[in-house]
């Protein structure tokens, strides 16, 4: 299996399976000498971690950190920063019932179809809990970029919407997390916990929006062809499990505008008096704000009976067991901030090294 690197400066590669001994990564290319806050990289995990409310998978696990090699002292030493994430509540007996069974929507098919094989124990290399790696290496990447800000929060879940722009909002740290649900509005906050609950209780699941917001990213970041911020930005975002859209600034909102109406006129600073192109032009940051929207499926795993396949191609029917997000959105809030970290460090370096660094300071 390839595609397991993440990144090209700052490069990332994750191992490891839902219900395995463990999960893991390398970070190769992370700068020697950079303080990092430990504490704080344990805090990202805990934001993902599962059992954190009602609301979320019960799965409980510590997901405690620890790191092999790369760090002395809480500095990097420049070479390759190796860690682990121990699986401690497996619960493999679970998934005996889908052995030779394909669960509608998700990957169980495809995986063995394409290799042949498949872990079904909780899905394996495809299940969402491998995200934890990138947890850890864009907590990292946050820090080597100390002025810059990536603030997300849950903007919708089934037709439920937060209807202000984020600008509007109380982005704290405190405002979001004060919600189980990690959506800053508390009104919007308690409609979405008692959409979930009900869902949950009818043994399906649910999907919605998370927005993601980077402030103080400087003029310059990103490139005009193949290597766009946005393009980037949107591979990565995709790249999550159960994403299935992605969009920048206007979005498809912007299809409905006139050019007169959606150009972002100049402010005598260079700022600009609307932000409809989401903080980038023609690949490239342009010192506004950097917004963008996510939208993710409900998860496939549910507690309905369902008419599926076998392994023989029989038709049968399969009821969901074990512990299951019935809206992945609120535990999702740290792995689209990691990952957007992840897009820009790499940015960063490429700055540090080029004849433009002069003109970018992150």
């Amino acid at each position: 299996m390839s595609g397991n690197i993440f990144g090209n400066l700052f490069r990332v590669i994750t191992f490891g399976e839902s219900h395995g001994m463990a999960l893991g990564g390398v970070i190769d290319g992370c700068p020697a000498g950079v303080k990092l806050n430990m504490e704080e990289i344990q805090y990202e995990l805990n934001r993902r971690k599962p059992g954190q409310s009602s609301i979320v998978t019960q799965r409980k696990e510590f997901d405690k950190v620890d790191f092999l090699s790369g760090i002395f002292e809480n500095k990097t030493t420049g070479t390759p920063i190796g860690f682990i994430i121990r699986n401690k509540d497996q619960k493999s007996d679970d998934y005996l019932h889908i052995k030779n069974s394909y669960r509608p929507s998700h990957s169980d098919f495809t995986y063995e179809k394409k290799y042949g094989i498949r872990d079904y124990r909780g899905g394996g290399r495809s299940s969402a809990r491998e995200t934890v790696c990138r947890v850890v290496a864009g907590s990292i990447a946050k820090q080597l970029m100390k002025n810059v800000k990536i603030i997300s929060y849950v903007s919708s879940v089934g037709d439920i919407s937060i209807n202000k722009p984020y600008d509007k909002l109380d982005l704290s740290r405190e405002s979001i997390e004060n919600s189980p649900v990690r959506c800053p509005d508390p009104n919007i906050s308690k409609m979405m916990i008692s959409k979930i609950k009900k869902i949950k209780n009818q043994g399906d699941t649910i999907g919605g929006t998370i927005t993601c917001i980077i402030k103080n990213l400087p003029i310059g970041i990103g490139e005009p062809v193949f290597n766009k911020l946005h393009a980037e930005l949107g591979k990565a975002m995709l790249s999550i499990n159960a994403v299935k859209g992605f969009e920048y600034g206007s979005g498809f909102y912007g299809t409905k505008l006139v050019g007169s109406k959606h150009n972002d006129l100049f402010n005598s600073d260079e700022t600009t008096k609307t932000n409809l192109s989401g903080g980038i032009q023609g690949g490239i940051s342009n010192g506004m704000d950097i917004y963008f929207k996510i939208a993710f499926k409900p998860v496939a795993t549910i507690m309905k009976k369902q008419k599926t396949i076998d392994k023989n191609g029989n038709f049968i029917f399969i009821i969901g067991k074990g512990r299951h997000d019935p809206c992945v959105l609120p535990r999702a809030i740290p792995i689209v901030e990691s990952m957007a970290a992840l897009v820009l460090v790499d940015y960063w370096m490429y700055a540090k090294l080029s004849k433009y660094s002069s003109f970018i300071h992150i």
